[in-house]
């Protein structure tokens, strides 16, 4: 069960299999299949809520730094730099991320990825934030990196922030809006296709694109939306990003 969390089979915050899934799937008893949820849960590897089940949990707690009333937040929302800092480090670990899903996507992983790049193609492009979310985490997951898969999600309310303010800024512009979706599709066709070294080098390309055209746009004087009014509060748990 453990391998099953570190190789992505079940990702942070996604819910358990019942017992009796478990046990056909790993071919011993119910009996063993609870006491081994009881000894993962002892160690902190999952969570178990009376009447919801067992969760698995984040490796990588959420810290003070990162809550919506931390003092990192506020930085973020305060300070020009601090977007275009979190956008350096996102470039490399989704770079990283999907350098590592070509070489490593299942079946499964091909199709979740599959449906979520339908969604986001098929949601107005100024109010895809979620969907958005969804295509990369879909890409993180298929890294089968869990210590990757739980920094990101560590980050998500920051993550959250970046992805909001790329579609408030960025998404209204026609010319942007058609670059970034060309550069999601190179992104998932080159993992589709199992070429990583073209899937790192399309999801650097991107995140750099976002952080550079909203550089230009304020050179140019305009005003960057940093925290939109309509989803200032990120209460929602997911891992975004654009």
């Amino acid at each position: 069960m453990e391998q099953l969390i570190l190789d992505g089979g079940l990702a942070p915050d996604q819910k358990i299999p019942s017992e009796r899934q478990l046990a056909d799937r790993l071919g011993v008893s119910r009996a063993i299949i609870r006491e081994a949820l009881h000894e993962l849960q002892g160690r902190g590897v999952i969570d178990t809520f009376h009447g919801k089940g067992s969760f698995v949990a984040s490796i990588v707690p959420a810290t003070r730094d990162l809550d919506d009333n931390g003092p990192l937040m506020h930085l973020f929302a305060g300070h020009p730099r601090t977007m275009y800092d979190l956008l350096e480090v996102r470039e490399q670990l989704e770079g990283q991320a999907a350098f590592l899903a070509a070489q490593r996507a299942t079946d499964i992983d091909r199709h979740r990825l599959t449906k979520a790049f339908r969604m986001l193609e098929e949601t107005d492009p100024l109010s895809n934030a979620k969907p958005d979310h969804g295509f990369h985490q879909a890409i993180v997951e298929a890294s089968h990196n869990p210590i990757l898969v739980h920094m990101l999600k560590g980050l998500k309310n920051m993550m959250l922030l970046s992805v909001q303010a790329s579609v408030a800024n960025l998404n209204p512009r026609e010319a942007m809006r058609h670059s970034i979706m060309k550069q999601h599709r190179r992104i998932y066709q080159a993992i589709l296709a199992g070429k990583p070294a073209s899937a790192r080098k399309a999801a650097i390309d991107h995140v750099r694109f976002v952080a550079d055209s909203m550089r230009d746009l304020e050179s140019q004087g305009a005003e960057v939306i940093r925290m939109p009014i309509d989803t200032e509060h990120t209460n929602s748990g997911a891992t975004p990003s654009v």
